[in-house]
């Protein structure tokens, strides 16, 4: 098992940054990837970052390229999303995902991820 926490998440002006932090316990040797995800109200949760442990491959929602940063510790297997730029519409509830080896590789698809975080709020506003 692998438990995931999410911290960093808060109120921000529009303009402003936040980091996100998701930090993996528990089997972390067996994960071969960890993403982002969102969901604001009333919408599906989306995609936002994803990157691999093996070879630090990157994926971004097309939209959040050049604002949005994914890196990662591997040493202490936490996951980062720094957030820059950030907008009202960039409001929602920020999942963080983790993916085992074996998996798959779409790492932009919520199913190929094997746990979840409870989620950290981000809200945009002035």
């Amino acid at each position: 098992q692998v438990r995931l926490v999410e911290s960093g998440g808060g109120l921000v002006q529009p303009g402003g940054s936040l980091r996100l932090s998701c930090a993996a316990s528990g089997r972390t040797i067996s994960l071969d990837a960890m993403g982002w995800f969102r969901q604001a109200p009333g919408e599906e949760r989306e995609f936002v970052a994803a990157i691999t442990f093996s070879r630090a491959n990157v994926y971004y929602a097309d939209l959040l390229k050049g604002r949005f940063t994914v890196s990662r510790d591997n040493a202490k297997t936490v996951v980062y999303l720094q957030m820059n730029s950030l907008k009202p519409e960039d409001t929602a509830v920020y999942y963080c995902a983790a993916g085992l080896w074996g998996s798959g590789s779409k790492w932009y698809e919520e199913d190929v991820y094997d746990y979840w975080g409870q989620g950290t709020q981000v809200t945009v506003s002035s």
